[in-house]
């Protein structure tokens, strides 16, 4: 398991220099730069700028103070903000990480609740409930699910903030959790329903039943664990999309995180941030990735990494 462990983060290395390398040829491909949108600024000011920022080097002394720099541990500085990028990672890191855990937790319990009522409600009105949830759930654009609860919950009836997050305050919470908890969970319901009915029909679970055991002691401790396996491969992926992919959400409720300012970034063609958000991103998801495959060994026995 140590070894395994330790070839996966070594495998982090390439991945992370590939994510940075085609993110840095797309940015340089698009045509214009961080300073060419403000008009009003001569092209002598451009040009010290361009000079002060290593723009006005070749595309590969760009790409090599990169790296060096990165190897230095220094993702670079914002052009917008002047402040480096670390630091803006690290202010926005807490707000986005507290969005997409409640998210991940609130995802969870919904999507498996609703998977396992109707796979143990096969073709009862329960069943057929959860699986319009899901239906409907996985067809929604969170912008769309989000400017409903807006104008619905917020506007009209007033119930809910919809500016700003602040942990432990519902009325500022709600609203931004739905709205990117509604997708993950109607996934997770699917799976989890998918997988639940699967292992109901298997021979030890007849069995089981056959011998008296009570119907929660067959759900619990022979369905539910036998049938997580599938599960756990979406839930790495949804934790990693849910702790780096609240863009639109973080700019619907104008949320101060990491999402947020990326999109800003990208508006601006601020070199640094976006490069510096996207390596972050990158890592964020290979960690989720490696979890859950350590998971896996816990959930079902018979796997083992060497």
């Amino acid at each position: 398991m140590t070894g395994y462990v330790i070839r996966r983060v070594l495998w982090m290395i390439p991945v992370l220099w590939a994510v940075a390398t085609i993110t840095f040829i797309l940015m340089h491909i698009v045509p214009g730069g961080p300073f060419d949108q403000e008009k009003q600024l001569p092209p002598a000011v451009v040009a010290n700028l361009n000079a002060k920022y290593n723009l006005d080097k070749t595309f590969y002394e760009q790409y090599g103070l990169f790296f060096w720099d990165l190897a230095h541990g220094d993702l670079g500085v914002s052009f917008r903000s002047q402040q480096p990028v670390l630091d803006l990672i690290k202010d926005g890191w807490k707000t986005t990480a507290q969005l997409g855990v409640v998210t991940f937790i609130f995802a969870v319990f919904l999507g498996m609740s609703l998977g396992t009522i109707s796979a143990l409600n096969h073709n009862k009105l329960p069943d057929y409930l959860g699986v319009f949830f899901a239906t409907a759930g996985t067809a929604m654009p969170s912008f769309v699910i989000g400017s409903f609860l807006v104008i619905v919950f917020s506007v009209k009836l007033g119930w809910f903030d919809v500016l700003g997050w602040e942990f432990g305050n519902y009325h500022k919470m709600v609203l931004p959790v739905l709205t990117l908890g509604v997708l993950p969970a109607a996934y997770i319901a699917r799976i989890t329903r998918a997988s639940l009915l699967e292992v109901l029909n298997q021979d030890y679970i007849r069995t089981a039943r056959a011998k008296g055991l009570a119907e929660w002691i067959v759900v619990i401790r022979h369905t539910i664990k036998n049938a997580m396996v599938p599960v756990l491969t979406v839930i790495g992926p949804i934790f990693a999309f849910l702790v780096t992919g609240s863009f639109i959400t973080e700019t619907i409720f104008q949320i101060n995180g990491v999402g947020r300012r990326f999109v800003a970034a990208v508006s601006e063609r601020d070199y640094g941030l976006i490069m510096g958000t996207t390596l972050f991103y990158a890592a964020v998801i290979a960690i989720a990735n490696l979890i859950v495959d350590l998971l896996y060994a816990v959930v079902d026995p018979r796997i083992r990494y060497q």
